[in-house]
């Protein structure tokens, strides 16, 4: 019915790889998808060779902390052959894929889904803990981990490039009533591409995201409160409402 289709009409540009959970429920509200990725993943700089040397040595550490669904999927594998060491993650979404592919379900989940909010739950018993993160994930965690007493090591497991668009998909960004941000890089990339003229609602996943891309100028109209997909859609349709 019309009344369940809260997004039916509106047009929301997804700017992540890929559009997974986020396109799926905002499908479900009546929303036209349109997926124009901002961002790529690739491997780090080094190609992988310093990730894949740490996680030869995980037997080596009491935990596996990950801070976003990529560096799961890149990591989770390795951490199937280690059931001793415990695993943690920055969410529910980074969660259910480190669980997924390691094959266990993970120790510890951060109730607030953010590097803030896994400090504040991590265990205060001094550990050994890994970290795999992006490229340009900065230090909070692992600064904010040795603070605490633990001894940490930090291992970039994938890098994030500015994708260029094609024009047909420029013309695309052009006509939407939406834009969703889930990273600062994904912002720097529509600045790049497009500018910081932005659609009349622009969703930043996370007090970070709408930082960064109010630094590149654009104005952020919301601010979602979780990075999980269902918290996004059901945000975009309160706004659309």
């Amino acid at each position: 019915m019309p009344g369940d289709q809260p997004l039916t009409g509106r047009r929301i540009a997804v700017t992540r790889p890929d559009t997974g959970e986020l396109g799926a429920h905002l499908v479900d509200l009546g929303g036209e998808v349109v997926h124009v990725p901002l961002i790529e993943i690739t491997d780090p700089a080094d190609g992988g060779s310093g990730l894949r040397r740490a996680l030869l040595r995980l037997a080596a550490f009491d935990w596996l902390a990950v801070t976003s669904v990529n560096g799961a999927e890149r990591v989770g594998p390795y951490a199937a052959d280690h059931p001793a060491l415990r695993l943690a993650a920055v969410g529910p979404a980074t969660a259910r894929v480190l669980a997924a592919t390691a094959g266990r379900p993970v120790d510890l989940v951060a109730t607030v889904p953010r590097v803030e909010g896994l400090l504040a739950e991590f265990p205060r018993t001094p550990t050994r803990v890994l970290v795999a993160q992006a490229d340009r994930a900065g230090s909070a965690l692992s600064d904010g981990l040795a603070s605490a007493g633990h001894q940490v090591e930090a291992v970039t497991a994938y890098r994030t490039v500015i994708r260029c668009p094609e024009l047909s998909e420029l013309a695309e960004l052009a006509t939407v009533d939406a834009v969703v941000f889930a990273s600062g890089s994904a912002a720097t990339g529509w600045v790049r591409a497009v500018g910081r003229a932005a659609p009349a609602v622009v969703v930043a996943v996370g007090p970070a995201t709408a930082r960064a891309a109010r630094t590149e100028g654009i104005v952020v109209t919301h601010v979602a409160t979780a990075p999980d997909a269902r918290t996004v859609a059901d945000l975009l349709a309160r706004v659309f409402a």
